[in-house]
């Protein structure tokens, strides 16, 4: 096996590398962090370097001369890099020969950028991937290793997504690294003028506006629901955050404008008025409402 240092901060970096050490590959060192406030679903590696007894650091600067000497140490062959929301520096990408393979769930040269996983929800996508590669200075730009589908189901949600795509993606690293102590690694290059780049999501892409569609605010909570910060709406002055939802497309209320709340079963539970249907907020914040009133 080649000599592999491994990056990482995130749930999806703990089960990847978890899933290497159990299937017995060596890793020969880990970069992590102690903690961030950036990521949502941070995790650092440092229980599982204990456990394996790996030479580990902790930094908050992946790039600076101390990390970059405790790499240099290492001297990896390759380096593995998943869930590491900074862009990685040149001095790290030219140090391993087989250089530095990221992830990015999506199926690249399509759908690059951030938050790949709440985009596809939010957007209805059928499928999107799980795709590894050779990083490079650009953004998710580099030579493709794997590649594979992950279908999406119109009942799933952001939980779901999420552990549809690590179960691929452990399949994924377990295999390209047995290629990789083999040298049948075989990079594919991304076409530059083909895809897209999908754009940081701020605090109003997750508010429901109820002139929305139906679907659209379901797509929108399924895609924000834990462990992401959640869809919401006002009442009044106060921002409410949607966990779960149900929608119907009804001609049945056609007459009546969008955000009159229909029915109020408790302060989590109550059906809204939306564009083409209607909305059942399922699980929520707690808010008090009355029936007849509009949002």
């Amino acid at each position: 096996m080649k000599r592999t240092l491994f990056i990482g901060c995130v749930e999806s970096s703990y089960v990847l590398l978890e899933a290497m050490l159990e299937k017995g590959y060596v890793v020969d060192g880990i970069i992590t962090m102690e903690e961030s406030k950036i990521n949502a679903d941070f995790k650092s590696l440092e229980p599982l370097a204990k456990e394996y007894n790996i030479p580990c650091i902790c930094t908050k600067n992946v790039n600076d001369e101390e990390t970059v000497g405790f790499a240099k140490k290492i001297n990896p062959e390759v380096i593995y890099c998943f869930g590491w929301s900074r862009l990685i520096g040149k001095e790290l990408l030219a140090l391993p020969k087989y250089g530095v393979v990221g992830f990015h769930p999506a199926a690249l040269p399509c759908n690059k950028g951030r938050h790949p996983l709440i985009w596809a929800l939010v957007l209805g996508l059928k499928k999107t991937a799980s795709t590894f590669f050779i990083m490079d200075e650009g953004a998710d730009t580099g030579d493709i290793i794997s590649q594979r589908e992950v279908f999406i189901d119109e009942k799933d949600d952001a939980q779901d997504l999420y552990d549809k795509v690590l179960e691929v993606a452990k399949e994924q690293v377990l295999t390209f690294t047995k290629e990789f102590a083999e040298d049948r690694v075989r990079p594919v290059k991304q076409d530059p003028n083909a895809g897209n780049a999908w754009r940081k999501r701020g605090r109003m892409d997750g508010q429901i506006d109820w002139r929305m569609s139906p679907r659209a605010i379901y797509n929108l909570v399924r895609g924000l629901t834990r462990p992401y910060v959640g869809a919401h709406f006002m009442a009044g002055e106060q921002e409410v955050k949607v966990w779960k939802c149900e929608y119907e497309l009804t001609d049945e209320y056609a007459n009546l404008e969008p955000g009159k709340i229909l029915k109020v079963n408790s302060q989590t539970d109550f059906v809204i008025k939306a564009y083409d249907g209607i909305v059942h907020i399922l699980d929520s914040d707690a808010v008090s409402l009355k029936e007849g009133d509009y949002l």
